[in-house]
This record gives structure tokens, C-alpha cells and sequence, in this order.
């Protein structure tokens, strides 16, 4: 269901799967068996995992990834020896109101189906569900949530932390909406209806103002804000077949390529027009440049009287 290579060791590949397990294949081996692998004697997810997410190495310098499950579960497994070791970092729960029940079996957890780590603060990151929700949250406080935003009226399908910016990242669900927040906020500074269930969202690595997303009617959607708030600069169908629907979008972080991921297993790739790029050896570009280019958006959308709340 989902996979992620580890930053510094890319031949090590973390893998989640539809039953609930998980594993880590060394690509340098030459047998197809996974180097580690979960079961139920270790902690294994009883749903579906729907995204696992390399971290730092552990106070003891063990590798460790997360993983985001349907079972309510936020779990860290640790590469120990030849095991995988687990904790579970938060379960999340349908009513944050009342204190978790032990003899609820379970049934008191939400759907948990996207995650996302800040890129400047480590314990910090993003947890989206199927109930629409999106809960911040940190690795030090298990039992609660920073905050939560009534984000969407369905599933959550993909969180992440703008590149740049400390404070803004991006949400889109099944009920064909993409939303742009300031996590300081309860409300979303951007909203884009997209026309169709939105697979997944991306921002550029780039530039702070630049995302794209993919819909079930096969099309991406590629946006920049600083040019303009309301509609993309670009949106193009990108399937050969009717009813394919679009699931998984990247960027290259070092070409102007996206790679694009359907539901029938078919990934391809688009290179970006020049308009839809920038070169990242423009003597203007720069982290502090972007972050003032999104935060000069920022000031655009918010209210007065919440300027002057804050």
C-alpha cells in the first residue's frame, strides 16, 4: 500500500501493507524476503497501513520509521539486531472529550490514513483521518493532541508540511477539496474544489507557493499562489484509459520531472514546462525569500480581527 526509502541508506526500503504489516527489504540483498519484517507477536497493525515514513536514528542510533494504520494506531518501529521493535506513539481517538476506554476493544479509535513530519521541528507532525479530522500532535504527549482542525466533510487522503514555511501545510480529502492552512489557525487560508475526489497533494521543493494535486478523474493540478490564488496554472488529464483514477504525486527534487501513480499500478512521468519551474540557481532564490513570499500571502487572506488577536 506504501513505501518509503530511507534518506541517507536508499537501499533500504520501508514497505506497508494491506493486512497491517510491515517490513524493511534491503535492496543490496539478492533474495526477494524482507530483512524485517512485523507480525502479530511483535505489535503488527490489524488494518491496513496506509503510510510509513523514515525518522532520525533513535537515541540508541537504531534506525526507526513510523507508521500510520485504519487500526487507530501511530506507531514507531526500531531496526534492533534482527527484529522490529515497536511503540505505539498515539491512537487515535474518535472523541477527544473523554478519557480512552480500556475495555472498548479498539472501538473507539478513529481511521488514521495520512501522517506528515514537520520539517523543522522534529516531534512535531500531522495526522489525518477518515472521519475528516486533522490532529496535531506531538511525539512527547501520547494521550492528547496539540489541536485539532474540523478539516474536510470526508476522508483525509494526504497532510504535508510546506517545505519552507514553519507554519503552513496542505490537506486534501475525498470531498474534492484542497486547503491551504496556518496551523496557529482554526480556519484554512486557502480553499481549491478541484471537482473531484483529490488523491494526494504535494508541495514543490522548489519554491513555498507551488503545489500539485492528483483527482480521480485522472487529471493533475499544478498551482502557484504568488501568480494567482484561484486557479491552477496548470491542469491536465495525464491517463490513457477512462476511469483511472490518479492516487500518488512527486516531485524530483533536482530535475523539473513529477512522477505520477494511478490505481491500476502505472507510474509516469511529466517533465514541468518552463513556466511551471524555477531554477534553483536563481541568485533571488533563497529559504528566507520564500518563506517572506508566503508570509506576504498570509497577510493577504487573514482577517484584521484576527491579526489583532494573535
Amino acid at each position: 500500500m506504501t513505501l518509503d526509502f530511507h534518506p541517507e541508506h536508499p537501499w533500504l526500503m520501508a514497505v506497508g501493507f494491506y493486512d497491517g504489516g510491515v517490513a524493511v527489504y534491503n535492496l543490496r540483498d539478492k533474495t526477494n524476503e524482507p530483512s524485517y519484517s512485523s507480525s502479530a507477536k511483535n505489535g503488527k497493525h490489524t488494518d491496513t497501513v496506509w503510510q510509513v515514513y523514515w525518522q532520525e536514528n533513535d537515541l540508541d542510533n537504531n534506525l526507526n520509521f513510523f507508521s500510520i494504520s485504519s487500526d487507530g494506531r501511530v506507531t514507531c518501529w526500531s531496526l534492533i539486531k534482527n527484529e522490529l521493535h515497536n511503540t505505539d506513539i498515539i491512537l487515535i481517538r474518535l472523541d477527544t472529550r473523554t478519557e480512552p476506554d480500556p475495555g472498548a476493544g479498539g472501538l473507539d479509535l478513529a481511521c488514521g490514513t495520512c501522517f506528515d513530519f514537520h520539517k523543522f521541528t522534529d516531534y512535531l507532525f500531522l495526522v489525518g483521518t477518515e472521519e475528516g479530522k486533522i490532529h496535531k500532535c506531538s511525539k512527547h504527549y501520547s494521550s492528547q493532541y496539540l489541536d485539532t482542525y474540523n478539516a474536510h466533510h470526508m476522508a483525509v487522503y494526504s497532510v504535508r508540511w510546506n517545505n519552507f514555511h514553519p507554519r503552513v501545510f496542505a490537506s486534501c480529502s475525498a470531498d474534492w477539496t484542497v486547503k491551504i492552512w496556518d496551523h496557529n489557525y482554526s480556519e484554512p487560508m486557502f480553499t481549491f474544489d478541484l471537482g473531484n475526489s483529490v488523491g494526494d497533494v504535494v508541495w514543490s521543493p522548489y519554491s513555498a507557493t507551488v503545489f500539485g494535486a492528483v483527482t480521480d478523474d485522472g487529471q493533475v493540478h499544478i498551482f502557484d499562489l504568488s501568480q494567482d490564488k484561484y486557479v491552477p496554472l496548470c491542469q491536465q488529464s495525464v491517463v490513457q484509459k477512462k476511469k483511472t483514477k490518479v492516487n500518488h504525486l512527486a516531485f524530483n527534487k533536482h530535475y523539473p520531472v513529477i512522477l505520477v501513480g494511478d490505481d491500476r499500478g502505472n507510474a509516469l512521468t511529466l517533465k514541468l514546462s518552463p513556466n511551471l519551474r524555477k531554477c534553483l540557481k536563481d541568485k533571488a532564490y533563497s529559504r528566507e525569500n520564500e518563506i517572506a513570499k508566503m508570509e506576504k500571502l498570509l497577510e493577504l487572506v487573514r482577517e484584521p480581527t484576527e491579526e489583532a488577536d494573535k
